[in-house]
């Protein structure tokens, strides 16, 4: 885990994600306390427990983007869920601890990836010996005579010559044959696969039914990349990475819950709200802390990050079982975006969507330049839209963004090299009518 400071942490997210200063600042005390629980005697660490975040706010203001780009800032394992995919245990559907199962998904990928660069050298060194093995075979016989092809001193220096050669890069395109190994079809236990389950049922099938092998001929550099695989693979122990994998997710996990809201009884009606009940009580526990079983062993759910958001637009969180409230002490309000917030959004972010656009097209030799008054446009058009119709916030200047530049997007790989200037007139021009027309607004942008 990176050693961040809270306001390092807030400049970061500042970097992508314009205001919500509130939730910024949250999210960043509470991955600081997690690294400050890191700091204390071993006794005292199981007696802290993480201070879970609820973010309360419309669609489209930055609450899945601030745990998004927290995680990664952090190298922490993330997983975002939606509380609507779950049901109660008895019902047709995804069950909560699957969402621990995909922590510690992600948290083997991570480590792998560690693990992976830790063996690179090593790999490296076994691939140029396999290869030159597949170059120059060693005879099935030795001959005793020095001068004979299969005397151990020719071959050997044979080989210091394949191998002068093949670090030259001079053996690139010369065929040799492979073996591959062919991976079984991923077994399927009541139409969910095996990597859905709790046990590792694809392991103790593949055992059964042992992967085959076949040989393929291959260039050099094709062989390389295979070999290169294959030796990291053999390099890596997956007991290591499983058990590190789990430690890593129980102590930086982050689970980010979205739609809570959607959970909650709605006035009194029945039916799906027996199930929304019961996904709270199946959520209680592992949020309170919990053991999960996973394939790569158990997970202890104490110190992992939950983060949940909705809008609740028809709800509110007291609406939430009471003991669920009390597991999310940190309540932040994200705030609805102004059209100085569109502006802001369009322009300061270090990969904002006019900078992305800029980029895509200037790699067919168009030049794409937006003026500030091409900006102020564009930023009225999705407040106004935004307001007479759905509301969903940043997320609107996609579909407008990609309703002006439509045209230029398919033309520009005929008119290179051309410049293009955005002003409010090609704004008006291309969103206008569209814009102020309510019912087509509605369904175009």
């Amino acid at each position: 885990m990176r050693d961040l400071t809270p306001r390092q942490i807030m400049g970061e997210l500042d970097r992508h994600i314009v205001g919500q200063h509130e939730a910024k600042r949250a999210v960043a005390i509470a991955v600081r306390n997690r690294w400050r629980r890191q700091q204390l005697p071993a006794e005292m660490q199981p007696e802290v427990s993480p201070k879970n975040i609820m973010m309360i706010g419309p669609t489209g203001v930055g609450k899945t983007e601030i745990a998004r780009r927290l995680a990664k800032l952090t190298g922490a394992p993330f997983i975002k869920v939606e509380a609507t995919k779950f049901t109660e245990v008895g019902y047709y559907g995804r069950d909560v601890e699957s969402m621990l199962r995909e922590l510690v998904e992600n948290a083997i990928s991570l480590v792998r990836e560690t693990e992976r660069a830790n063996v690179e050298e090593e790999a490296k060194r076994r691939v140029d010996e396999r290869l030159l093995d597949l170059l120059a075979p060693a005879p099935a016989a030795w001959d005793a005579a020095p001068d004979s092809p299969d005397s151990p001193d020719r071959y050997q220096r044979t080989r210091e010559k394949m191998r002068a050669m093949l670090v030259a890069g001079d053996l690139e395109q010369r065929k040799v044959e492979v073996v591959l190994e062919q991976k079984g079809l991923p077994m399927m236990i009541g139409g969910l696969g095996a990597e859905q389950l709790d046990i590792d049922f694809q392991k103790m099938f593949d055992k059964i039914m042992p992967k085959s092998t076949s040989r393929r001929e291959l260039t050099v550099a094709e062989a390389r990349r295979v070999i290169f695989d294959q030796e990291c693979e053999a390099l890596i122990n997956p007991d290591k990475v499983n058990a590190a994998a789990i430690e890593l997710a129980e102590n930086l996990g982050i689970v980010f819950i979205d739609e809570i809201d959607k959970v909650t009884a709605s006035d009194g009606q029945r039916g799906a709200d027996v199930s929304r009940q019961g996904v709270q009580r199946d959520l209680l526990p592992i949020v309170e802390g919990t053991t999960v079983q996973t394939r790569y062993g158990q997970i202890k759910t104490d110190h992992i990050l939950f983060v949940a958001a909705g809008a609740f637009h028809r709800s509110k969180p007291s609406d939430l079982m009471p003991e669920l409230q009390g597991r999310f002490p940190i309540r932040v309000e994200l705030q609805d975006l102004s059209e100085a917030d569109f502006i802001r959004i369009l322009t300061e972010p270090a990969s904002s969507l006019t900078k992305q656009y800029a980029a895509m097209l200037a790699t067919e030799g168009v030049t794409l330049e937006f003026a500030a008054d091409g900006i102020e446009a564009l930023a009225r058009y999705a407040f106004q839209v935004n307001q007479t119709t759905q509301n969903i916030g940043a997320r609107r200047l996609y579909t407008m963004l990609e309703r002006l530049l439509e045209e230029l997007s398919f033309e520009a790989p005929d008119i290179q090299p051309a410049r293009v200037v955005v002003n409010a007139g090609y704004v008006a021009q291309r969103l206008a009518r569209v814009a102020e027309n309510e019912d087509l607004s509605r369904y175009i942008l």
